[in-house]
C-alpha cells in the first residue's frame, strides 16, 4: 500500500509517517517509480509508535524500544538503560498528578 492508504488505515497523517521515517522509526520499500510501499505490518508498527508518542516517550527512546516490540505480547528489553525506565516512570507520575488534580476539581458524582 502507499503512504496515503497507510495514513487512512491508521488514522494518522502522511506528515507523521514521513517524520517517523526521518526519525528511523518506520522503514519502507521504495518502488522503481519512487513511491513508498508499505505492508500490513506497517499499520501495526504505526499503532505502536503512536501509542508510545501519546504516552510521552521521545522518539530517541521509541527507537530503542521498537525492536523489543516485534513479537506480539512478548516484550523483551535486553539492554535496559536507566533512561528507558525513568521516562515512562516520570510520565506515569505526571499523569497521576493530573488525575489527582482533576479529581479535586471535579469530584465524581458532581
Amino acid at each position: 500500500m502507499r503512504i496515503a492508504e497507510l495514513a487512512d488505515r491508521t488514522g494518522t497523517t502522511r506528515r507523521l509517517l514521513r517524520c517517523c521515517e526521518e526519525q528511523q522509526l518506520l522503514t519502507q520499500d521504495v518502488s522503481g517509480n519512487g513511491y513508498r510501499e508499505y505492508d500490513e505490518g506497517h499499520a501495526d508498527r504505526v499503532a505502536q509508535i503512536r501509542g508510545l508518542l501519546d504516552a510521552g516517550l521521545p522518539t530517541r527512546i521509541i527507537r530503542q524500544i521498537l525492536p523489543c516490540l516485534d513479537k506480539a505480547r512478548a516484550i523483551y528489553f535486553p539492554d535496559v538503560t536507566p533512561e528507558m525506565t525513568a521516562t515512562p516512570e516520570h510520565e506515569h507520575d505526571q499523569l497521576t498528578g493530573r488525575i489527582a488534580c482533576l479529581t479535586r476539581v471535579c469530584p465524581t458524582g458532581q
